[in-house]
């Protein structure tokens, strides 16, 4: 039964965060750093000043690997470690994430490769967060805004 439960808790999750219009017509997920109302470390904050000045191409990172800051994902910390390569996000490892049980493991493994592709396609951490890892997107987003503002 508390099997069930814990699927079916996973289950309503993923129903509950679905997309939506803005006003603008671009698609936007529910779960994204800066429309969250949950307590992040001041990082969080950085992500719209940081977007809107890579969004725009003509910023370049300083080479290195910029480790971000560790941010709370309510099961456990994300922190992740940006490889710039010739000005340009090249790799992002993941340091830290919840993974001590089955369920953060199983959110986890499916998130992280997501979140991490989007990433490198946007060279920004202006991403969408992951349907069903409402805890670990915005914090794998604040940390990764913190690592690219430490390589500008």
């Amino acid at each position: 039964m508390k099997k069930y439960l814990q699927i079916s808790a996973v289950l309503g999750v993923l129903g509950l965060l679905v997309f939506f219009k803005q006003n603008n017509g671009s698609a936007t997920p529910v779960a994204t750093a800066s429309n969250l109302n949950t307590t992040t470390q001041p990082s969080t904050s950085n992500s719209q000043t940081q977007t809107s000045s890579n969004s725009s191409g003509n910023t370049s990172y300083k080479n290195g690997k910029y480790t971000g800051s560790v941010q709370d994902a309510y099961y456990g910390n994300v922190q992740v470690q940006a490889v710039i390569s010739n000005g340009k996000l090249s790799d992002v490892s993941i340091l830290q994430y919840p993974n001590d049980n089955s369920t953060s493991q199983m959110i986890n493994s499916q998130a992280i490769p997501y979140l991490t592709q989007e990433a490198l396609q946007a060279q920004n951490a202006n991403i969408s967060g992951v349907s069903g890892a409402s805890a670990t997107s915005p914090a794998f987003i604040a940390s990764l805004t913190d690592a690219l503002s430490q390589a500008k």
